[in-house]
């Protein structure tokens, strides 16, 4: 792998993660197009999946220094911020059990355009519906939500199948507000991309010495990218304009069934 592929893969990555469009998707199919692209397992992707993870603790980081205090204060809005760390643990087990128990179905399907083609179609159904039936505007989650949302997510590991797509539209169809729908899912990304890396450890050893500073340059420019692309979806959410997006999926993955066929 060059440093141009690296380079180009990691804005991707940061373009399409927080974008409800399938980013492991993407990378699945940009590298189909990259002559003798290797890695370790799936350690590049997941080096790049932890540029956008320090994307979110950035732009989020005041909410997570209250999240994570709080079980040491006793103000009155600790006591709602416990209850929502609370909600993140329990949506992140059943990620947890799930992402396990697909990983390697997960890197077998990262060299399968077609499934990822057709899984692009299914993103782009579902963004579509949730755009179509969302109803209410409720703020407050519950402890349903964050089980639903940690299933949601724990399925988005098949690339193809939009992490923040599945889990911002899991929860606007059940009346939850899009915003609040969309920081759970960024907050709920950061125990699942950290449990990534922890099981990609043992990938390492197999990593080219001279590829590291591939991997770290793919993974800041999948941060600032990231960056970015946070700010825009929080907007685009809030017009209810995810209809574009089902669009988009729909038109790569009928590329990509086209192409690969």
């Amino acid at each position: 792998m060059t440093l141009v592929e690296g380079l180009l893969l990691g804005a991707l990555q940061g373009l399409t993660e927080f974008l409800p469009v399938s980013s492991s998707g993407h990378l699945a199919l940009a590298q189909q197009f990259m002559p003798g692209f290797e890695q370790p397992g799936l350690l590049f992707d997941v080096a790049l999946h932890l540029g956008t993870l320090v994307a979110v603790i950035i732009y989020f980081c005041q909410d997570l220094k209250q999240l994570l205090t709080a079980p040491f204060r006793s103000d009155i809005k600790a006591v709602q911020e416990r209850r929502y760390l609370r909600l993140l643990i329990v949506g992140s087990i059943p990620t947890a059990i799930i992402g396990l128990t697909l990983k390697g179905t997960v890197e077998e399907l990262m060299h399968r355009p077609l499934v990822v083609g057709a899984l692009l179609l299914v993103t782009g159904l579902f963004l579509f519906v949730a755009e179509r039936f969302r109803s209410s505007d409720r703020k407050r989650l519950t402890l349903a939500d964050s089980l639903i949302t940690g299933l949601a997510q724990g399925v988005a590991v098949l690339p193809g199948i939009s992490r923040s797509g599945a889990t911002i539209a899991v929860l606007m169809l059940r009346g939850v507000e899009g915003q609040t729908a969309a920081r759970f899912s960024f907050l709920l990304a950061l125990p699942a991309v950290g449990g990534a890396a922890l099981v990609s450890l043992k990938d390492i050893e197999h990593l080219p010495q001279g590829e590291i500073g591939i991997y770290l340059a793919g993974a800041g420019i999948s941060c600032l990218v990231g960056l970015i692309c946070i700010h825009a979806l929080l907007g685009i959410i809030r017009k209810k304009r995810l209809y574009y997006f089902s669009l988009y999926c729909w038109l790569v993955g009928g590329a990509a069934l086209f192409y690969f066929q």
